[in-house]
């Protein structure tokens, strides 16, 4: 029910998230770098992710969630709700060394 309510209201608010966010340098890429890569955020880039989210919850109040004491566990469905990509990215592989016979 939560999750519902929150993906509506930030659907509602994502031309205003998107315009504001892209005028913060590295802001998309930092909170996108999840789904993207597979990592996972180091607790300075999750400190500057929640700083930047309190900048934007001026323009956009839902964003306060977020901010809230164990809003951080929410900050992974706020990338997937943003992410514009109509498909899913494959993870990558990476390159595994083969083992040569001796």
């Amino acid at each position: 029910m939560i999750r519902s309510f929150l993906r509506k209201q930030l659907l509602k608010n994502q031309a205003l998230f998107f315009r504001e966010a892209e005028r913060i340098s590295g802001f998309l890429y930092l909170l996108m770098k999840q789904r993207n890569t597979g990592e996972t955020w180091t607790p300075e880039e999750k400190r500057e992710i929640k700083k930047q989210l309190k900048y934007l919850a001026m323009y956009i109040p839902i964003l306060v969630i977020f901010l809230l004491p164990g809003g951080s566990l929410f900050i992974p469905f706020l990338a997937e709700v943003m992410d514009r990509r109509k498909v899913p990215r494959r993870p990558t592989l990476q390159s595994v060394p083969l083992k040569t016979g001796d």
